[in-house]
């Protein structure tokens, strides 16, 4: 697939990448500098610096590891919209179609309520094999139709039914229980510390690094079935692939996260509304960024809107999600 580049577009997504990462540091270091106590740029810096600060643990042990899963989180969140939304040619497609998210939920609210003793270090693995089964099972499903639609299809079904395993499971616990299960299943990032982060980080990386290899085939897909195969693309293939990799970002994130909304449906397009351009290969590394800062500043105001309440980020997700959906539901800008 020959694509001849447009340095224009180029240059004005470099530089909107850059923009980018600035608010990431931005979200990262006020991550590390609200909570309780309050601290300084200067002071968090410090702490995070030096062995011998009394601060050290607080910034170190608990903030910085929280905000740098939601960078991770929210950057694997992302691309995996975009996989899905190009791959499937569908702007509304999102990881919540494959029944990752669901799988998950399945093993963790089956842990919680039968109470069966399994290590708190061990249940993130658990969670994302379901996960993984549930993403295998959809993939099985559509690696024999060719239709994008048949694939949304068959991952709302497999959604809709380990969402009714959820309830019905919910239904057996104890009050405890569900205020437990409740916020894992709106999504948080509370307590959460190096070992879930080491735990999402290979996923994520390995998922960013195919998902960049395969940027090219999935733009190709954008141009439908008929122009993609002229230009020597297997479409089929391609098209199971790039939700497969799209499955294990999801999964890996709702193992942790639980199944956080609206991060991978927005962060796509807003990242096309910045740069003018449709091209997968081009809004690729802006959409992992935009997907990280969302999820980081999400979390932020979970923290800090209701304090000392912490709510759910999940819910300050969709509470941001459904107004902007709304904003960014004209036409997207013609492929260049």
């Amino acid at each position: 697939m020959i694509i001849i580049p447009n340095s224009t577009a180029t240059g004005r997504t470099r530089l909107v990448v850059g923009i980018v990462v600035c608010v990431a540091a931005c979200c990262l270091l006020a991550a590390l500098c609200l909570g309780e106590p309050a601290l300084g740029p200067a002071t968090a810096v410090a702490a995070l610096m030096d062995p011998e600060h009394p601060l050290r643990v607080t910034v170190t042990a608990v903030r910085l590891p929280r905000a740098l899963l939601g960078l991770v989180a929210g950057a694997g969140l992302g691309v995996a919209g975009l996989l899905l939304q190009d791959a499937l040619r569908n702007p509304i497609a999102g990881p919540e179609l494959l029944g990752v998210s669901s799988g998950a939920a399945v093993v963790v609210a089956t842990i919680v309520v039968l109470g069966l003793g399994v290590p708190l270090a061990l249940q993130p693995w658990l969670a994302l094999g379901g996960a993984l089964v549930a993403g295998t099972l959809v993939l099985l499903a559509i690696g024999r139709t060719r239709d994008p639609a048949g694939v949304v299809l068959v991952g709302a079904a497999m959604s809709a039914a380990c969402g009714g395993l959820v309830v019905a499971i919910v239904g057996l616990g104890t009050q405890g229980n569900v205020v437990v299960l409740f916020r894992y299943l709106l999504g948080s990032l509370a307590a959460r510390g190096w070992p879930h982060l080491l735990t999402v980080l290979p996923f994520v990386a390995a998922g960013l690094a195919v998902a960049w290899l395969l940027r090219r085939r999935v733009e190709a897909l954008t141009l439908g079935d008929d122009v993609a195969a002229g230009l020597g693309v297997p479409v089929a293939p391609t098209r199971v692939l790039a939700v497969a990799i799209a499955a294990v970002l999801a999964a890996a994130v709702a193992a942790v996260c639980g199944p956080v909304a609206f991060v991978a449906l927005l962060a796509p397009h807003i990242a096309r509304r910045m740069t003018g351009t449709t091209s997968t290969r081009r809004v690729l590394p802006l959409v992992a960024v935009v997907g990280g800062v969302l999820l980081m500043a999400a979390d932020l105001a979970s923290r800090r809107l209701l304090y000392p309440v912490e709510i759910p980020v999940g819910i300050a997700t969709t509470l941001v999600g459904v107004p902007a959906l709304l904003l960014l539901r004209r036409p997207a800008p013609v492929p260049r």
